[in-house]
């Protein structure tokens, strides 16, 4: 197992370069991968939508990014917030560095006063973080149970959910 020695902090303009390394490294053999998870995190930031935006940082080196967004409800309801991508370069996977990644992306939103967050994953790792599939909310593009929901107020609003437009993004 690998020495955890890393810090998690914001990302600054001279991250952007490493950033989109990482993200490239991290999801180029993940099976369920788009191809287009960099192209997202640069859509958001040119779209003014990248609400935090972390990295883990080990000896000066970008070892992990994660992304955090707002998404629209079909109910009108405000404050809620889309978590990813969360990329960590393949040698690190495994090592907590997603899970703190992850927990301090989780942190910020409660001290913006976010209603809550969703996440589209693996129900088992996300499960871990107080996520969980709720009917009232639905994301209609993916199977229900990789679809999750944390509120912050302990009220899940009624509705449908819309990433940003960035998620479309091709390449």
């Amino acid at each position: 197992m690998h020495k955890s020695n890393y810090t998690i902090r914001r990302e600054k303009p001279s991250d952007i370069n490493a950033i989109d390394q990482v993200t490239k490294a991290a999801f180029a053999s993940a099976a369920y991968s788009s191809g287009t998870e960099s192209f997202i995190i640069k859509a958001l930031r040119a779209n003014c939508q990248l609400t935090i935006s972390l990295v883990a940082e080990e000896e000066g080196v970008v070892i992990g990014h994660v992304a955090i967004s707002p998404v629209a409800i079909s109910s009108g309801d405000e404050g809620w917030f889309g978590l990813g991508p969360v990329s960590v370069i393949p040698s690190r996977q495994g090592s907590g560095v997603g899970s703190g990644l992850i927990r301090a992306a989780i942190g910020g939103l409660k001290e913006l006063h976010a209603a809550g967050c969703v996440v589209l994953g693996e129900p088992s790792y996300y499960g871990r973080f107080g996520f969980s599939a709720n009917a009232r909310l639905q994301y209609p593009h993916a199977p229900a149970e990789y679809f999750q929901v944390q509120s912050f107020t302990g009220q899940i609003p009624e509705g449908t959910v819309e990433y940003d437009d960035s998620f479309n993004v091709t390449g």
